[in-house]
């Protein structure tokens, strides 16, 4: 099969990235080691465009400080969602009383003991946190 030199510049960014199977890293070597002048160009582009590289502003350990970042985050929002469903469950529990066969009150607890409106605002509190959390974590696409 004759290889010509526009199928290797196309195979070129593969190659260069590093990308490439080993059979076409194979043909573009073998290629390059034929064409002496293209692969003078190449490894002078590709040391020109190295040294023009920024180097990374980025800390080393950046992405594992995200990872765990992102799983406390998790983690605290999985706990306010359990503790928001139970308060705001028991600041709104009803009581349901029934006699003589049929349905005789039905009433909100609160009524009753208002100290659980207190429950009830830390359940609407942790609803708040845990959406704002939501939020924080959402991606866009």
């Amino acid at each position: 099969m004759n290889v010509t030199r526009e199928v290797i510049l196309d195979l070129l960014p593969v190659y260069l990235a590093g990308e490439a199977s080993p059979a076409t890293r194979t043909l573009v070597e073998e290629f390059l080691r034929q064409d002496e002048e293209l692969a003078r160009r190449i490894r002078q582009q590709w040391v020109e465009s190295l040294a023009a590289a920024a180097p990374s502003a980025l800390l080393p350990d950046l992405e594992l400080r995200s990872l765990k970042r992102t799983r406390r985050l998790l983690g605290g929002q999985r706990w306010l969602f359990g503790f928001a469903i139970a308060c705001t469950s028991v600041g709104m529990s009803l009581k349901i009383t029934f006699g003589e066969g049929r349905l005789r009150d039905a009433h909100f607890v609160i009524r009753d003991y208002p100290q659980l409106g207190i429950v009830l605002a830390i359940g609407i509190a942790l609803w708040v946190a845990y959406f704002a959390i939501r939020r924080r974590l959402r991606t866009s696409l």
